[in-house]
């Protein structure tokens, strides 16, 4: 599955995909997503068809529509990391580079992982309301081409001034009521860049991670900011963090929303659950312990 709108150089990737997939003894077929079908229904056809391996290349709304046909099923999910964020990518330690990629993919080693729902999409990384999709939805698609996952924090200075909203949250049924600027629910951690956001979320421990970002002014982004870089788990009235397996967010007014990047209709709730281990997806292998001094340096490995 491969999305024309975020990979570069489309026709030569597609080529590289095919000779690599060919080389493996597979027989590779090569579908393109579009603005009205971004790979879920493509995915299914496929996996109806007899499909044993789906690859994702593109970036997280590719990899979101891909695992949303593939939940519950045995066939696995590759990533080849082709967008602006690749959260998933980044979250499963599967390299950007495109062979290095595709070695992943092809590779024998798997992981299953949960996903998170929100509404009727299925997604992997994060979904949230407020200042966080506002930001995704003012990024320029030019703009994410040339500057990858800076484009974000480029236009996201234009918004740390701002109104909170009053936020009413459940907890797996514990109320909490709090404004803030966002609320974001994360199935994995890290922010584009690969920032840590939420320091405790793993992909398979059958969890959802919560922030909830109330920064009321500059120096306030600043602490933010400090505490995103160093992957800080200190938490204070500007950033907290809570843990649930569902999570019910309800805003005092329509807000943006956003669903692994991927802009949805405004709104003032969004009721998110999660799907513990739902997805089978390629990983890369372990590295290979180092054995020895120098005079082991030149040996071959095990076939």
């Amino acid at each position: 599955m491969l999305n024309p709108a975020r990979v570069r150089s489309a026709a030569r990737v597609a080529a590289r995909c095919a000779a690599m997939a060919k080389a493996g003894g597979w027989e590779p077929v090569l579908l393109e997503t579009t603005t009205r079908e971004p790979g879920t229904e493509l995915a299914s056809q496929a996996i109806a068809a007899g499909a044993r391996l789906v690859f994702a290349v593109g970036g997280d709304g590719t990899v979101r529509a891909c695992a949303q046909a593939l939940a519950g099923t045995v066939v696995p999910l590759a990533i080849v990391p082709r967008g602006t964020a690749n959260l998933a990518a980044r979250a499963l330690g599967i390299p950007s580079r495109l062979d290095a990629a595709l070695a992943s993919g092809f590779g024998g080693h798997e992981r299953r992982i949960d996903l998170a729902v929100a509404g009727w999409v299925t997604f992997v990384a994060m979904a949230g309301l407020g200042i966080d999709a506002t930001v995704v939805g003012a990024t320029p698609a030019l703009l994410k081409t040339r500057a990858g996952w800076l484009s974000y924090a480029t236009v996201g200075t234009r918004y740390l001034r701002g109104c909170h909203a009053a936020f009413r949250i459940s907890l797996d049924g514990a109320p909490l009521a709090t404004s803030a600027r966002s609320v974001v629910v994360g199935n994995a951690g890290l922010l584009p860049g690969g920032f840590t956001l939420l320091p405790d979320a793993r992909l398979d421990d059958g969890q959802l991670d919560v922030c909830v970002l109330a920064p009321s002014s500059l120096p306030d982004w600043g602490v933010v900011a400090r505490r995103v870089l160093t992957a800080s788990r200190r938490d204070d009235r500007r950033l907290a963090r809570y843990r649930a397996r569902r999570v019910e967010i309800h805003a005092d007014r329509d807000l943006p929303r956003q669903i692994d990047g991927e802009v949805i209709a405004p709104g003032r709730e969004l009721t998110v659950t999660v799907l513990p281990r739902s997805l089978l997806v390629r990983v890369p292998g372990p590295a290979p312990a180092r054995v020895g001094g120098p005079a082991l340096a030149g040996m071959p490995g095990p076939a």
